[in-house]
């Protein structure tokens, strides 16, 4: 391992705590929860990616060989954490008039096209429930006879019978027991569904013979079985957003020692980030009308401010979206983008990372204390503007930051960056041919012509950004 130790905080001790992986020789084996494919992931979603991915950047960057796995929920995940309701995915794919399969697969693709967006690196292995079914139906099998009962509706697993129930959640939480609806006959509030069975005279898109009758999985099996076939137990890092830690990790934590028969919870760290929250609240699809990553690059927003964004906040302290905040982010790239411009058309020959170690030794010690990149970004400003290192020094010590940080920094560059929004009625090839033709007029002293390219492109919803402080030629006027 690398440079300072890694500290990491886990929710199940409430505290920070030194992270070395359970066995060296298989590395770390982290699993993160994956979507739940029934619609598009909206942007606090989506920050538990940017979240994860940081924390796979960093453990790679510190030496440690990373096994990350991320499933894929294409059934069992109810319309809220209850017991009760329609399947998410059945629910779409009726609204939609569409196969469930159809619906899951259009889904998983415009998810993962967020990702590479974002510059969020594939995990090790994605990991899709329906093709672990078999392997769900044999785990219950196992845990049934000293951990579950059967109801009519299904099998449920009594969390009576283990040590602890619900210590991730911190003890017991009478508003995390509000969210799941009452199931007649269930023994305790807290108990959940292992297997669903299909309600006599319905039929599912997605259903299953098991010894239970024919059904589909509970939500939270999955990601024990999963998790557990391919990490082993126990495995190091668990993820996932702040709302798990209440209800779907604890059971999770629930059938891994059922299913080991010993009180591991399955993972020995458990990490969360906490949520996106608007004005009105924190990020959520019921509410309708939420925002996607597609939302802010129709409006001409680079993704990569986005990410910016998300790592100008510690990943467990709620980061709030607005405009302001989103736009202070896209400024905020785009003058690193032209500052690293500037520094590469002055670089001359390949430079030496080593000259700048102190920058490394910083970013270190940043990231190693609970990925702490709100710390990390101004050791980049100060590393991009040291003139005491040549503009190659810096340009090499830049990797290490791109490394963690994921923004691209060393390969993107300004037109790159630079968004048409979905509504322009012109593109951006055009925008930089006629700002080149303006440029021509106005060295020409021919400012009718400059002005009136000025008024054709502002028509079009571009507006020339004359004396702008950072440099930027244009920016959009629409969304």
């Amino acid at each position: 391992m690398h440079g300072a130790p890694l500290t990491l905080h886990n929710s199940l001790t409430r505290s920070l705590q030194p992270f070395a992986p359970v066995d060296p020789d298989k590395g770390v084996r982290m699993y993160s929860c994956g979507p739940t494919v029934y619609n598009y992931a909206h942007i606090g979603n989506l920050r538990a990616y940017v979240f994860v991915d940081t924390l796979s950047r960093v453990l790679r960057w510190k030496g440690y060989p990373l096994t990350h796995v991320i499933n894929i929920t294409d059934v069992g995940h109810l319309t809220s954490d209850a017991d009760a309701g329609d399947d998410k995915m059945e629910a779409a794919a009726k609204a939609r008039a569409q196969s469930i399969w159809d619906v899951a697969a259009h889904y998983t693709a415009a998810f993962k096209s967020n990702l590479r967006d974002l510059n969020i690196d594939d995990p090790t292995r994605w990991s899709v429930a329906t093709d672990h079914i078999a392997e769900m139906v044999a785990f219950a099998e196992r845990i049934a006879p000293e951990h579950c009962y059967e109801l009519d509706s299904g099998l449920y697993f009594d969390s009576t019978t283990v040590p602890d129930y619900g210590a991730l959640a911190g003890g017991h939480d009478d508003a995390g027991e509000g969210r799941i609806d009452p199931v007649a006959g269930k023994r305790h509030p807290q108990d959940f569904a292992i297997w669903r069975k299909t309600p006599p005279g319905e039929t599912r898109q997605m259903e299953w013979d098991s010894p239970w009758g024919r059904g589909a999985p509970g939500w939270h099996l999955e990601c024990s079985v999963m998790s557990l076939q391919y990490l082993g137990a126990p495995f190091d890092i668990h993820t996932g957003g702040i709302d798990h830690r209440e209800i779907h990790h604890p059971n999770e934590i629930a059938q891994n020692q059922a299913y080991c028969g010993c009180s591991d919870t399955g993972a020995r760290f458990w990490l969360h980030n906490n949520f996106l929250v608007d004005r009105a609240g924190k990020m959520s699809k019921s509410k309708g009308g939420f925002t996607t990553l597609r939302t802010l690059t129709d409006a001409g927003v680079h993704p990569l401010a986005y990410r910016l964004m998300c790592l100008s906040a510690q990943y467990r302290s709620e980061l709030e979206f607005s405009a302001d905040n989103l736009l202070a982010a896209l400024t905020r790239l785009k003058r690193l983008v032209m500052t690293v411009a500037a520094l590469r058309a002055r670089s001359a020959g390949d430079g030496d990372a080593t000259k700048a170690a102190a920058y490394r030794e910083r970013l270190d010690a940043a990231v190693a204390d609970d990925l702490n990149t709100p710390r990390a970004l101004p050791v980049l400003d100060e590393l991009l503007a040291d003139k005491k290192l040549t503009p190659a020094d810096r340009i090499a010590a830049l990797a290490d930051f791109d490394a963690v940080l994921g923004l691209r920094l060393g390969t993107i560059d300004r037109a790159a960056l630079r968004v048409r929004p979905a509504e322009a009625s012109i593109t951006a090839e055009t925008i930089e041919a006629r700002l080149t033709e303006r440029k021509a007029a106005r060295a020409a002293k021919d400012f009718a012509r400059s002005d009136a390219i000025r008024d054709d492109l502002a028509a079009a919803g571009v507006e020339v950004m004359d004396g702008d402080p950072i440099g930027w030629d244009w920016r959009s006027t629409i969304g």
